[in-house]
C-alpha cells in the first residue's frame, strides 16, 4: 500500500511553489509527521511533513516548480528501505583560481620575448664608487593579460527564489504605480536608551523577553497613525481605503529574501507583548514556519536597516500600503541642547510615502510626531 505525498494548500491566493530541498532521500524509511521537504511559495518557506510511515520514493527533484495538490512523492507502507538511499550527484567542475601577480608578470614577459625573439636587456649595475648607496632598478609590472576572445570567465546563474521574485514584483509595481517621496528627521534616543538600561533586567525577569527599540517605534507609529489617518491607507483604483485598525508589518531579513510578518492590532498590545511577538515571528521566519496569513494584511510597515549598520535609506512602501517608516543605526554625535554642545545617541529616521494620497504636511507631521514620542517616551507610555 502506498500513500501519495502532495503539495499542501497554503493559502487561497497561492497556486504554486518550489521544492527547495528534500530532507529525506529516495529509498529511505520515514516516520509519519517527519519533515520530508521544504516548499517555498511567494510568501514563505514551509516544511511539509510525511502523511504516513514507510519508504519514500521521490518523484519531483529539488528546484522544480510544483502546483498545489500535485503529487511529488509516494510512501510505500510496509516496504523495506534500500541499503543505500539514492543520492543525487552534486559534482561541480573545478575552477582554477587566479594566478599570483608574479606568475602573471613572468608569463607576460616570456610571451613578449617569444614574439620579438629578443630578451629585454638587464639594467646595468652601477659602480660602487660612483654611487655609494646602490639603488635597485624600478620594478616593472606587466599589464594583466586581457581575456582571450571567446574565453569563458567564472560566473554562476541561480534562479530567484519565489520569495525574492514576489518581493521584486511588488517593489516594481509599487515604483510604477505610486508617486513615492521620502522625508527625513533625526531623533535623540537618549531617554529611550536610559529606560532600556534602567529596566532591562527587571523587564526580562518579569516578562521573559528583552526590551528593544522596535516596540517603542511600533507604539509610536500606532499613536501617530491615529492622528494622521492618511498614512494608514491604501489605494484601490480611484478610491482611498482608510484603515481604522493598526496591523503593523515588521521587515525581517532571512536567508533567501525579506519577509514582513504582521503584528495584528498592535495599538492594543503591551510593550512586552510586542517584543515577544516580534521575537516569535523572527524565530519562525528563520525556521520557515510562518503561515501565509501572518505575512499579509498589514496597514503600515517599519523596517530597521540600522541592524546592518545603515545610517540612512529611502525604503519603498510595501504594496498596496502607502507609507513605510525606516529606522537606522544609532550613532553618537555632537548636538546642541539648550545652547550647549553635548554628545547624544542619534538616529536618522525616514518616511517614504505615496504622494498621491499623503501630502507633505501630513508626512512631515507624522514623522515629527514619531520623533516627539521617542524623545518624550512618557507621553508614549501615557498615550498622550
Amino acid at each position: 500500500m502506498s500513500t501519495q505525498v502532495k503539495v499542501p494548500s497554503v493559502g487561497e491566493s497561492i497556486t504554486r511553489g518550489t521544492i527547495v530541498s528534500w530532507l529525506k532521500k529516495s529509498g529511505e524509511a520515514v516516520k509519519q509527521a517527519e519533515i520530508l521537504f521544504e516548499l517555498e511559495t511567494e510568501k514563505s518557506v514551509l516544511e511539509v511533513p510525511s502523511p504516513a510511515a514507510g519508504v519514500l520514493e521521490i518523484l519531483v527533484e529539488e528546484g522544480r516548480e510544483v502546483q498545489i495538490d500535485q503529487t511529488v512523492a509516494t510512501i510505500s507502507e510496509g516496504a523495506e528501505p534500500s541499503q543505500q538511499p539514492v543520492e543525487k550527484a552534486q559534482e561541480k567542475p573545478a575552477q582554477a583560481g587566479p594566478r599570483p601577480p608574479e606568475e602573471q608578470a613572468a608569463s607576460a614577459k616570456e610571451k613578449a620575448e617569444r614574439q620579438t625573439g629578443q630578451k629585454k636587456p638587464e639594467p646595468k649595475k652601477q659602480e660602487a664608487a660612483a654611487e655609494p648607496v646602490p639603488q635597485a632598478p624600478p620594478r616593472e609590472y606587466a599589464p594583466a593579460p586581457a581575456a582571450a576572445a571567446g574565453q569563458k570567465r567564472p560566473s554562476e546563474r541561480i534562479p530567484m527564489t519565489a520569495i525574492r521574485k514576489r518581493t521584486a514584483q511588488r517593489l516594481v509595481r509599487a515604483r510604477r504605480e505610486a508617486a513615492h517621496l521620502t522625508t527625513f528627521n533625526e531623533i535623540d534616543m537618549q531617554k529611550v536608551v536610559d529606560i532600556r538600561d534602567r529596566y532591562k533586567e527587571r523587564f526580562e525577569k518579569e516578562h521573559g523577553i528583552r526590551i528593544g527599540f522596535m516596540s517603542f517605534f511600533v507604539k509610536a507609529a500606532c499613536q501617530a497613525l491615529k492622528e494622521f489617518a492618511a498614512v494608514n491607507t491604501q489605494v484601490d483604483g480611484d478610491d482611498i481605503i482608510y484603515h481604522h485598525f493598526y496591523d503593523i508589518g515588521v521587515a525581517i531579513s532571512i536567508e533567501g529574501g525579506l519577509v514582513v510578518p504582521v503584528i495584528r492590532d498592535a495599538d492594543r498590545r503591551h510593550f512586552a507583548e510586542i517584543e515577544a511577538t516580534i521575537a516569535d515571528l523572527a524565530r519562525r521566519a528563520n525556521e520557515k514556519k510562518l503561515s501565509p496569513e501572518e505575512l499579509t494584511g498589514g496597514t503600515f510597515t517599519i523596517t530597521n536597516g540600522g541592524v546592518f549598520g545603515s545610517l540612512m535609506s529611502t525604503p519603498i512602501p510595501a504594496y498596496p500600503q502607502t507609507a513605510i517608516l525606516g529606522m537606522h543605526a544609532i550613532k553618537k554625535r555632537p548636538v546642541v541642547v539648550d545652547d550647549a554642545i553635548v554628545v547624544r545617541p542619534m538616529m536618522y529616521v525616514a518616511l517614504s510615502y505615496d504622494h498621491r494620497v499623503i501630502d507633505g504636511r501630513e508626512a512631515i507631521g507624522f514623522l515629527s510626531r514619531i520623533k516627539e514620542y521617542i524623545e518624550e517616551p512618557d507621553k508614549l507610555l501615557l498615550e498622550l
